[in-house]
């Protein structure tokens, strides 16, 4: 754990011209005089940790030192490609190696380029989680990213419903879509998508599975995706639209429909008729409440009255 700490700190003096004991006690989570007998061992180990005493004082290394102890390991580097993901490296268990890792790529870097990692990171920021929610991490995401990671066979409980079922599963990747963890797993020889905050225990066996190359976890998930947008559009609804509501209605409902529906659009009087595949019709008229006046339901009956019973509660409201 020590000698960690002391490599970590001596990348951490290589990347940068000083810091103060406050900074790196900061950085590697310890006390300020645990940083003092640190520099003294580095020290007596032959690395010329240098301290400049006084307010503006600090450690620093003498005379362009530099450390070999670069190279990154396994979990390191993969874990460099999740940067961009601060809060899914939490979540995972991989903060610490994706840390280790940009540490040690700023190390490795020549003087004038040191400033880089923080000049992309003040221009550049992946958000992943929707707004107007608090993203919940699941209880068994660690664990399922080690398995993920190492190419580990799992033994799950998954719940289903109102049933809970057993899986043994090969987990090929994880999927953070919108603040919701997806897990891709072969079960026997099917791939299938499981939501990971649905597992109800995962325990990793000793066994690895042999990991299909064809298997692409990008387009996997693309075709999934797209098969479960259409799948949840079991109805269809008649729709006069102005030009505004047209503009905005790919906005407000499934845009692949809507795109769709507009490419297939009838132009009449008034605006343009567009049939129109919804989830529902209490989910359509939720979402196209939110054109207004710019959309007029013409079939099916009983949503058009809905929202003619809305229109006129509201005209009511605001007489």
């Amino acid at each position: 754990m020590r000698a960690a700490r002391l490599i970590k700190m001596v990348l951490l003096l290589q990347s940068r011209p000083s810091m103060t004991a406050a900074e790196l006690a900061a950085e590697l989570e310890v006390s300020e005089r645990t940083i003092t007998r640190d520099a003294l061992a580095l020290s007596e180990a032959g690395v010329p940790v240098y301290a400049d005493r006084g307010r503006a004082g600090g450690y620093r290394l003498v005379g362009g030192y530099r450390t070999r102890l670069t190279g990154l390991a396994r979990g390191e580097a993969e874990a460099l490609f999740l940067s961009g993901l601060p809060g899914a490296l939490r979540d995972m268990g991989l903060e610490d190696a994706a840390s280790a890792a940009r540490l040690k790529v700023s190390a490795a870097l020549l003087p004038s380029l040191r400033d880089a990692p923080d000049s992309v990171a003040q221009r550049f920021l992946l958000d992943a989680p929707g707004w107007y929610q608090e993203p919940e991490t699941p209880e068994l995401l660690p664990p399922i990213a080690e398995a993920v990671w190492d190419d580990r066979m799992v033994a799950a409980r998954y719940r289903r419903g109102d049933r809970e079922v057993e899986r043994e599963l090969a987990p090929y990747g994880l999927v953070l879509k919108a603040g919701v963890w997806y897990l891709c797993a072969r079960s026997g020889t099917a791939f299938r998508t499981y939501r990971v905050d649905r597992f109800v225990s995962v325990a990793l066996t000793v066994e690895h599975f042999e990991r299909d190359e064809r298997f692409d976890l990008s387009a996997f998930w693309a075709e999934r995706a797209a098969e479960f947008a259409r799948s949840i559009l079991r109805a269809e609804i008649v729709v006069r639209l102005t030009e505004a509501g047209a503009r905005r209605l790919p906005y407000v409902t499934d845009r692949g429909a809507a795109e769709e529906a507009l490419a297939a659009a009838v132009a009449e009087d008034g605006g343009i008729r567009v049939v129109l595949p919804v989830e529902s019709e209490e989910v359509a008229f939720s979402q196209l409440l939110t054109l207004g006046p710019e959309a007029e339901v013409l079939a099916p009956a009983s949503l058009r009255e809905r929202f003619g019973a809305a229109a006129r509660a509201m005209a009511a409201r605001y007489a």
